[in-house]
């Protein structure tokens, strides 16, 4: 899923296509956005949540250290 965001093309992906991507269960990202925006990035569309993989993988990657 693509979007175009002030011209810049942004690929937004679902709860469910993430944890395809992260190997983890969908619950285990619905409760990081439960806790908000410090347990894991996520754009907040209504009622739904989308997610920037790329942005997700580095805020993991940073909580390494």
């Amino acid at each position: 899923m693509e979007r175009h965001i002030n011209g810049a093309a942004r690929g937004l992906v679902t709860v469910d296509e993430l944890s395809r991507i992260l190997n983890v269960p969908k619950t285990w990202i619905y409760e990081r956005t439960r806790q908000g925006q410090a347990a894991i990035p996520f754009i907040r569309l209504g009622a739904y949540v989308r997610f920037e993989p790329e942005m997700v993988i580095n805020f993991f990657k940073s909580k390494e250290n």
